[in-house]
């Protein structure tokens, strides 16, 4: 990487960072501390508010990366994490399960991956994007993992509503990141032919890796229904669940040596498809920890094996989204790709609680599985990210 391409991804990553760890705080902790509110005693509203920010950033992925395309990435950047701290510190200040619900959709409505990862593609070149991406997905993973240990710790000093305000304090944290740590962003591309929605909706490839960032994040959220339930079955108890997560979340990256390596070899298709298939293998796994005894030993081997392939694809998929789509369409095109996957986590927490509830665990893993296999299929056929692919051709 050059000294530009190195600070770029540094000081993105940060931006993801402080964003992702804002969020990924409240987390742990939301279900429970929520009940505290006027309201908080329906479960179905405590859901709605605890979900609502994956759906109001689905919606809204598309619209922002579409106007990063237009009027420019740091802009739309900067404007969407404003409108993520408004909500972080509306929903700090809330009284009750209402205003705290409208605080999170707020939150939800700074929807900036898209523009983020497009601005990150139009900073570096192609041959090393697949490791700037994976700071980014690594800073999102190592972020994940923190939060497990620290936000029951914070909690208990500043509450709820003070993780809330500590979001808000992130979020303002990555406006100056991006005013004063990113390098220059090229000027929107202007009289080059934009295209249109249907270009990328019509674009095989591109819909591919759509379907597959889907999947991707439905199973990373559906699978977590049940695998702290395992966890405790085998022996180790919720408040010690970090011990687990964090040692293979660090251990796991890695991985991400030879995800370069064979890049550097131009086996990054290989690479993508082997990740796919090995997380089909650990949903299969969990299933026979599922319906047999448990063992932690086993459970910490194939949560190592899921953060390598996860890991993985989220450095990978990106980068090859952001070769294949047409510049001037860049931020469009991830704009889908976000959007289905904040879909993606949707319809993960709700059907894997849904499966859970109507078949038990072992049904989910197996229908984890299956739709990976699924996955594996449709993008066996995709071309190796690069090669000429004319807009608009159908599968």
């Amino acid at each position: 990487m050059s000294a530009t391409e190195r600070r770029a991804s540094a000081s993105l990553a940060s931006i993801f960072a402080l964003r992702m760890l804002g969020l990924f705080l409240v987390l742990p902790v939301f279900a429970m501390e929520a009940r505290r509110y006027p309201g908080g005693d329906d479960p179905v509203w405590l859901g709605l508010a605890m979900g609502i920010y994956g759906l109001t950033q689905g919606a809204l992925q598309l619209p922002f990366g579409m106007a990063s395309d237009r009027f420019g990435r740091k802009r739309v950047i900067v404007l969407g994490l404003l409108i993520f701290a408004l909500g972080s510190f509306w929903a700090a200040a809330a009284t009750d399960l209402t205003s705290l619900l409208l605080g999170r959709s707020l939150q939800g409505a700074g929807a900036v991956s898209a523009a983020v990862t497009a601005l990150l593609a139009d900073l570096t070149r192609d041959e090393v994007r697949t490791k700037a991406m994976a700071l980014v997905g690594g800073s999102i993973g190592l972020m994940f993992a923190l939060s497990l240990v620290v936000a029951p710790l914070l909690t208990a000093w500043i509450g709820l509503a003070g993780l809330f305000g500590l979001t808000g304090v992130l979020a303002l944290g990555g406006v100056g990141v991006v005013v004063w740590g990113v390098p220059p962003a090229p000027e929107p591309l202007t009289g080059q032919g934009r295209g249109h929605l249907r270009d990328v909706l019509q674009h095989a490839d591109l819909m591919r890796l759509n379907v597959g960032v889907f999947v991707l994040h439905a199973v990373q959220l559906a699978m977590w229904v049940s695998v702290p339930g395992l966890l405790v079955q085998a022996g180790l108890q919720t408040a010690q669940h970090w011990q687990v997560y964090l040692p293979v979340v660090l251990v796991s990256y890695l991985f991400l040596g030879l995800v370069f390596a064979m890049e550097r070899r131009g086996q990054l298709k290989k690479v993508f498809l082997c990740s796919i298939a090995l997380i089909a293998v650990v949903q299969l796994g969990l299933f026979w920890q599922s319906v047999g005894s448990t063992h932690l030993s086993e459970m910490a081997v194939l949560l190592l094996l899921f953060f390598c392939g996860f890991n993985a694809l989220e450095a990978t998929q990106p980068s090859m989204a952001s070769r294949i789509a047409p510049p001037a369409m860049r931020g469009m095109a991830l704009g889908v790709y976000n959007t289905l996957q904040s879909l993606g986590f949707f319809a993960g927490g709700l059907m894997g609680g849904w499966l859970v509830k109507s078949w038990g665990s072992p049904v989910l893993f197996l229908s984890c599985s299956l739709a990976l296999l699924v996955w594996l299929w449709v993008a066996w056929s995709m071309q190796t990210p690069g090669r000429a692919v004319p807009v608009g051709r159908l599968a």
